[in-house]
């Protein structure tokens, strides 16, 4: 592959900084809509997949997508992780907070870890899983264990939605990366089509009136099934995982500035210090981090 330009790799910094931000704001979006979470996913992917057929044709990324029985049912079985997931977390926001939930959520990357691990076979260092139990430690604090020993059972309800996600968002992602290495473009555009198709049944009718939340249902699907996933694709090739890995945490920080600004929802101190161990357990994973314990045991290099 050519190396990227100096430009083109602070162009793509900025676009997936942009799309960090946007994505952010989906939990806004979704509560200020004031549907039900199946009838939010449904709207996410039908006007999703509206801006992304648009998209695609205009620059030939769907060229062939069609015979292609392989790939198109890997999309599909992908899809209908990936709406699922999308469901189950809004549920868990709705019953916990924005903020919580995007935080359990972030377990997603180890999970997808943990699956390839038993699923696919793939190796896995050492240092990794120690990185991950760092990372499942923040997820347990960042859930607001006095909430959890209050035995709230809307809220316990939310936190188990919230990691359900995270599974089927793993899952779903796995699957992704071995089949749309190639054509990003189409398998989401694929994924979002499922979504319609799945859901179409159990969307709410009560939605079909004028009014407010047609805005943030048409934002939840062109700003962060579209235009989201327009930035992300156009800037992973020219930027190196570590420089991706860290920009990933603009996500949740948006959340939950959000979360607190909009809707007065502060973490408590074991909820901070449990975000703070999922970054190091994030960061440790992908930027090939050593565990200092390991160091001092086996001075021996990685390969």
């Amino acid at each position: 592959m050519q190396a990227s330009s100096p430009s083109q790799a602070r162009l793509a910094l900025w676009q997936l900084v942009v799309a960090e931000i946007l994505i952010g704001s989906v939990g806004v979006f979704v509560h200020e809509s004031g549907q039900d979470p199946i009838t939010a996913v449904f709207y996410r992917c039908l006007f999703g997949a509206v801006f992304l057929l648009a998209w695609g044709i205009a620059r030939g990324h769907l060229q062939g997508v069609w015979r292609d029985r392989v790939f198109l049912r890997g999309a599909v079985i992908s899809g209908v992780l990936l709406v699922l997931n999308w469901v189950a977390l809004f549920a868990g926001m709705a019953r916990s907070s924005i903020g919580v939930a995007t935080m359990v959520y972030h377990c997603f990357p180890f999970v997808m870890l943990i699956l390839a691990a038993l699923v696919l076979k793939e190796r896995t260092r050492p240092a990794d899983w120690g990185w991950t139990v760092l990372a499942f430690v923040g997820v347990a604090a960042s859930a607001d264990p006095m909430q959890v020993l209050a035995g709230s059972s809307g809220y316990l309800l939310g936190i188990g939605l919230t990691l359900l996600a995270a599974l089927l968002c793993g899952a779903s992602l796995l699957m992704s990366r071995q089949i749309g290495r190639e054509r990003p473009f189409a398998l989401v555009t694929v994924q979002c089509l499922v979504g319609v198709v799945m859901l179409a049944g159990f969307a709410d009718a009560g939605a079909l009136h004028l009014g407010g939340h047609w805005v943030w249902l048409i934002g939840l699907g062109i700003i962060h099934s579209g235009i989201v996933y327009v930035l992300f694709y156009s800037s992973y090739r020219h930027l190196p995982v570590a420089t991706i890995a860290v920009i990933a945490f603009v996500y949740p920080l948006v959340a939950l500035l959000l979360d607190y600004l909009v809707y007065g929802h502060r973490l408590s101190p074991i909820q901070l210090a449990g975000l703070g161990l999922i970054v190091v357990g994030t960061l440790g994973v992908n930027l090939k981090w050593s565990l200092p314990v390991g160091r001092k045991l086996s001075p021996v290099s990685e390969q």
